[in-house]
This record gives C-alpha cells, sequence and structure tokens, in this order.
C-alpha cells in the first residue's frame, strides 16, 4: 500500500485547481501519475470515502476531498462509518488500530490500573 502517495494526491488536489479540472476530466489518465495500488485507484475514483479512511487517509485530507465531490459532512462521517464495517479497522496511520483500550480502561485513581494476573 502506498498511503503517502494517496495522501500525497489529494494533497495536491485539495489545492491545485488545475489538477482538479484534469482530475474531473479524466480521473484515471491523472491517477496513473501517482504510485498507487489498484485498491487505491478505485478508490479516489469512485470516490470511496470508507476505503480512503479504511486505507488510512487522514480526515483532514479526506474531508476536503469529500467536499471536492458535494458530500455533506453527516454523508461524509456515515461513509467513513461505513467503511470500516465493510473493510475492517483502519490499516494505517495515525488512525490505526493500535490496541488502546480507551479511557475508561485507565480511569482508575491517577490513571493507574491493576495489571493483568
Amino acid at each position: 500500500m502506498s498511503l503517502y502517495y494517496v495522501q500525497k494526491f489529494l494533497y495536491q488536489l485539495n489545492r491545485d485547481q488545475q489538477l482538479q479540472a484534469s482530475y474531473f476530466a479524466d480521473r484515471r489518465q491523472v491517477l496513473g501519475a501517482y504510485e498507487l495500488t489498484d485498491e487505491e485507484v478505485e478508490a479516489l475514483v469512485e470516490p470511496d470515502i470508507g476505503l480512503l479512511f479504511h486505507l488510512g487517509v487522514n480526515g483532514q485530507i479526506l474531508m476536503h476531498f469529500a467536499a471536492l465531490h458535494q458530500i455533506a459532512w453527516p454523508d461524509y462521517l456515515q461513509r467513513m462509518r461505513d467503511g470500516i464495517a465493510a473493510h475492517g479497522p483502519v490499516r494505517e496511520g495515525v488512525y490505526a488500530v493500535t490496541g488502546y483500550e480507551g479511557v475508561d480502561a485507565y480511569s482508575g485513581a491517577g490513571g493507574a490500573r491493576e495489571a493483568p494476573r
């Protein structure tokens, strides 16, 4: 997977009107200039917000991509949820599942908890 290249493309797309025009004219041709997997290309062509989130695309970058496609905020959030339901937890990036057990697991005195036995 090439999360770096997906995010690099989205970063550029979100800021460059010429690239946006080219992308909407022929998405596959524009994406061919980037080192992407077939799965990533399909997610960017659709656009499949849920799959992109699952792949690890940063939400700050992804929300601008969604807006570019006129996806309303509540729909954007739902597509992210649907992506997790369909594809599983986020694979890479800052949202990747790391084994963190949540705040409740550490809510004891001073954040301490008993060691597992």
